[in-house]
């Protein structure tokens, strides 16, 4: 068996997300039904496996997954071949052979997501699947402020929606950026870290938008992570605005 690591890009809009659910349109699915094309279709089927899950409607602009499949196929070719089955709103940038002791999810060392946010004073219909919509004034550096208390390594019970299977609610943001788009009018946030619970990101842009509008004071993190209570931080930011950047391994995996 050769086992390849794909990079890839989605568009999440049209996806019911990452995961395999029955009778729903999955980016897991999807890959699944190209992989095993590829392959002849063998018994049982080939699985693929992601570096972490993304919810409805979030994106990714270089998610990875592996798969082990009994046919050797160039790089290249194997580049071209999932593209020429998959649909419009998924593209393979690229396919490495790799070891077979590499794996998507438990090899990452840490991911990066970015999270956009629209400043006009009403929904753009070009831009409401990519981002979210916030038109109320926003203080930046009261938002970089609280977000200094959120870096580190934290139990983050209070940031986690329910359903969450996570084991620990412990992990390592290491870092928080916070910038404006004046070009396109949006704020755009980047949260790097070894590994995010479900809804993490989308629960913190949603309280850092509550204290940038003035509507939680500056300090409030460390009170709301202290307290390890989800209704504190209340809030949810809407999954459009939510992309997976990157997925750092921190080795080169390609084989010859």
């Amino acid at each position: 068996m050769y086992r390849y690591k794909i990079t890839f890009a989605y568009d999440g809009t049209n996806f019911s997300g990452f995961q395999i659910q029955p009778n729903k349109r999955t980016v897991e699915q999807t890959l699944k039904n190209a992989v095993n094309k590829i392959a002849k279709h063998p018994k049982p089927a080939i699985p693929v496996i992601g570096s972490g899950r993304t919810d409805a409607g979030v994106h990714a602009l270089n998610q990875v997954a592996h798969f082990d499949i009994p046919y050797h196929l160039s790089n290249e070719s194997m580049r071209k071949a999932l593209n020429s089955i998959l649909p419009l709103d998924i593209l393979i940038k690229k396919a490495e052979l790799v070891d077979n002791d590499f794996h998507a999810r438990y090899s990452a060392h840490r991911k990066t997501y970015r999270y956009r946010v629209d400043q006009g004073e009403f929904v753009n219909p070009f831009k409401r699947n990519y981002t979210s919509h916030f038109k109320y004034p926003l203080n930046l550096e009261k938002m970089r402020k609280a977000a200094n208390d959120l870096v580190g390594t934290h139990d983050f019970t209070s940031f986690v929606a329910s359903g969450s299977q996570a084991k620990s609610n412990v992990r390592t943001i290491e870092s928080i950026t916070i910038k404006r788009d004046e070009l396109r009018n949006e704020v755009v946030f980047d949260f790097t870290g070894n590994g995010f619970l479900y809804n993490q990101v989308r629960i913190m842009v949603a309280f850092l938008l509550e204290i940038g509008s003035n509507q939680r004071p500056v300090d409030d993190v460390s009170r709301v992570l202290e307290a390890k209570d989800r209704t504190l931080a209340r809030m949810t930011a809407p999954a459009s605005g939510l992309y997976l950047v990157n997925v750092d391994y921190g080795t080169n995996d390609e084989k010859d």
